[in-house]
């Protein structure tokens, strides 16, 4: 088996680290501005398939297809965004003769229709949050929409059929907003899916979003994990995960794994993928979709279940049974929690900031785990989701787990671009965070509530911190260590001297 990667930054890399720990040469490709990625380095082989806009590279179907035609590559692993819940890219590795290392086109297919999924999952008897049932597409009239509206009742959800990351998704209060919520998120659903169909779901007042990640296999063995609690969002977008939920205990994570058990298996589903709950406030929980593929947060599952999700994708795609103990996959070995690393500036609105990196030193120590996607030199491109990578932390409790993370993110050094790192030492000193008290809608209140305040800590390399640390560096090291006239360092001084020594190795 040779596995071609349909994929970019921290998943390609991620992959190509199982397949060379399971002894099977790799294949990347690579657009005009990755060609010195790190995915790039990390594969035995890499084909350059196109220029940097993703739909003149990571989306081209034809083009990966031929990329393993030319390095007999056997097998495709999507990662996940891009093509990974493509059920044509699926199809065409199917047709190549190419093993797509994920579930079937026609799974894909159904499962990715947000609608379809839905019929799937009320078949399965597997509660829905109430909603439409068919989609709504760009024929449907305005008197069709708000009756559509107005039977679902308010406030809904404006969602895209095809959607997922937080697109295509608006909230609607009443009536006389909906049609303008329609247009917007038809318009963003078109750039993002290239389908502009919607559908509607009530929307519940402060839910949890719990998911189960599942694996199946080819004889119909479905296994179902320990939750995660993926509730920290901003904008809809999942910013940190953690398994298990503080809200689920062992009954209830019986309950939602058996329902998440039941859709995959009513799918016929294989290989891994996750099916989304919202948990409302009473206990009560409602099918929300299913992703087809493996998920950015897939690394807490591993993390408190001790199981390789990635060396199973590549097992079951081989033919191989699935021989994990059910309820050892359902009871959590410890806490973990992961914080997704942005370039982005968290004092400008969350705006990304691509550019040169020019030095990076990842956390470490026991119970931290860095997945990154990029090495010091990397320009961050504009073209892409601004992920760098995802930071891991592990403890026996949840308030180990938070210490650790916070330890490990006052250690990552990312020197050339602005990144979250700020953002997430004070969101892990929120008492609300702390004690567990949040849902959906948490972060978004909380950041309003900022009014603007900055996130700038001496943790966050800007220019101004290197020069004044550097500055004061030069000066401890000429051996003044106690400062002019014999007093004692203070600690602000002992922290600057260790920052500003971080710095200059990571300038080399």
């Amino acid at each position: 088996m040779k596995i071609l990667i349909a994929n970019r930054g921290e998943i390609a890399v991620r992959v190509a680290r199982a397949c060379r720990e399971m002894k099977i040469p790799t294949v990347a490709v690579y657009s005009d501005c990755d060609r010195d990625a790190r995915h790039v380095r990390e594969a035995d082989q890499a084909v350059h398939i196109g220029a940097s806009e993703a739909a003149r590279s990571y989306l081209r179907i034809d083009a990966i297809v031929d990329a393993a035609r030319r390095t007999g590559a056997t097998a495709v692993h999507p990662g996940y965004g891009f093509l990974a819940e493509n059920a044509a890219f699926a199809r065409a590795c199917r047709d190549e003769g190419l093993t797509f290392i994920g579930p079937s086109p026609e799974a894909i297919a159904l499962m990715g229709s947000k609608t379809a999924a839905r019929t799937a999952a009320i078949r399965a008897g597997v509660p829905v949050v109430p909603g439409t049932e068919s989609p709504l597409g760009a024929g449907a009239s305005d008197e069709d929409i708000v009756r559509e509206g107005g039977r679902v009742g308010y406030p809904l959800m404006v969602k895209a059929v095809a959607g997922g990351g937080g697109k295509g998704m608006r909230v609607v209060e009443s009536a006389d907003a909906l049609l303008n919520a329609v247009r917007t998120a038809r318009s963003e659903a078109g750039s993002a899916f290239g389908d502009t169909a919607v559908y509607f779901e009530r929307r519940i007042a402060r839910p949890r979003h719990i998911e189960i990640q599942l694996l199946g296999d080819r004889y119909g063995t479905v296994i179902p994990f320990v939750e995660r609690e993926c509730s920290i969002q901003r904008r809809h977008q999942k910013v940190v995960e953690e398994s298990p939920s503080i809200a689920v205990d062992a009954h209830l994570r019986r309950r939602i794994a058996d329902a998440a058990a039941a859709v995959a298996s009513a799918a016929g589903y294989t290989n891994a993928g996750t099916i989304e709950f919202l948990l409302d406030e009473d206990g009560s929980f409602y099918f929300l979709e299913m992703n087809t593929r493996l998920q950015v947060e897939h690394p807490v599952t591993e993390m408190v279940t001790s199981q390789d999700l990635v060396h199973w994708q590549i097992r079951i795609a081989r033919g191989e049974r699935l021989t994990i103990d059910p309820d050892r996959a359902l009871t959590p070995h410890g806490h973990a929690i992961e914080c997704r690393i942005y370039a982005e500036d968290p004092d400008e609105g969350f705006m990304p900031s691509p550019g040169l990196v020019r030095g990076i030193r990842p956390a470490s120590g026991p119970g931290v785990r860095d997945d990154s996607g990029v090495l010091a030199g990397y320009t961050v491109p504009v073209f892409y989701d601004s992920m760098i990578a995802k930071l891991i932390a592990w403890g026996g409790q949840r308030a180990e787990a938070i210490a650790r993370m916070t330890r490990a993110l006052g250690e990552y050094e990312v020197l050339g671009v602005r990144t979250t790192i700020p953002f997430f030492l004070w969101l892990m000193q929120e008492p609300d965070y702390l004690a567990g008290r949040y849902d959906t809608t948490y972060l978004d209140r909380l950041l309003a509530s900022r009014r603007g305040v900055s996130f700038s800590t001496f943790s966050d390399a800007d220019e101004r911190t290197i020069a004044i640390a550097a500055a004061l560096h030069s000066i401890l090291r000429a051996g003044d260590v106690a400062s002019a006239g014999g007093r004692a360092a203070s600690a602000t001084e002992r922290s600057a001297w260790t920052r500003a020594a971080r710095l200059d190795a990571l300038r080399g």
